[in-house]
């Protein structure tokens, strides 16, 4: 099973990502992990596109192009990609590469929230700057105020989590992501699941749509 997931900033794919994997045993590609890997190197690439995020700008396409599929070249198959594609050309380079690997998309699933609930989920999110623990303000306060309950180091709020910087990174989101929902929208695969609500409450809307393909791609095998 194939899959990509997206959603407006504080969406929570991430968060059901990572249900998904382990419910499915699937590869997880995520585009976030991956920059923000490359920011933590130090690297020259990396100090670049921190520079991009802080002013909740998007990182070049042939940048974000080159470290994804990257990755995917590792898996082949049996992947969900969180945060990937989102611009038009990063449609292109993602729909070239499965074409020439014969690899096939089951489902594109858009987690969406309204610019208020971004607002409200991002800004108070804060991390451990040094185990990378990540609480709120208000869902998930550490114990003991700007102090981690893992390792004791300093709770902080990066500079992209910001209520201006996250509201321009909303905008720019949505902005891009038009033609992105329609070309899916033209392809099948498309499906908008509402994402407010708690977790297990958003994640009851997905795990049945994914409980259909998995058993319909099963049966598919088992008649080959």
């Amino acid at each position: 099973m194939n899959i990509l997931i997206f959603g407006p900033p504080g969406s929570g794919k991430s968060t059901h990502s990572r249900k998904i994997i382990e419910k499915y045993n699937l590869v997880y590609i995520s585009s976030g992990d991956i920059i923000r890997g490359e920011i933590n190197k130090g690297t020259t690439l990396g100090r670049e596109m921190e520079k991009y995020l802080s002013q909740g700008d998007l990182i070049p396409d042939i940048v974000v192009n080159t470290l994804v599929l990257s990755r995917l070249r590792r898996t082949r198959n049996n992947f969900i990609i969180d945060g990937y594609p989102r611009t038009a050309e990063q449609v292109l380079a993602l729909e070239n590469y499965l074409y020439d690997h014969g690899i096939r998309l089951d489902v594109a699933i858009d987690i969406f929230i309204s610019k208020e609930e971004s607002i409200e989920r991002i800004s108070g999110r804060r991390i451990c700057s040094k185990c990378g623990a990540v609480y709120h303000v208000h869902y998930k306060p550490p114990k003991i105020p700007n102090t981690c309950d893992i390792c004791g180091g300093k709770i902080i709020q990066r500079p992209d989590d910001k209520p201006e910087i996250v509201s321009k990174r909303y905008d720019v989101y949505i902005k891009n992501m038009r033609p992105i929902i329609k070309f899916y929208r033209k392809q099948g695969v498309y499906v908008q699941i509402n994402g407010h609500g708690g977790i297990e409450e958003v994640w009851e809307r997905i795990r049945p749509l994914l409980d259909y393909i998995y058993n319909k791609e099963k049966k598919r095998k088992e008649h080959e």
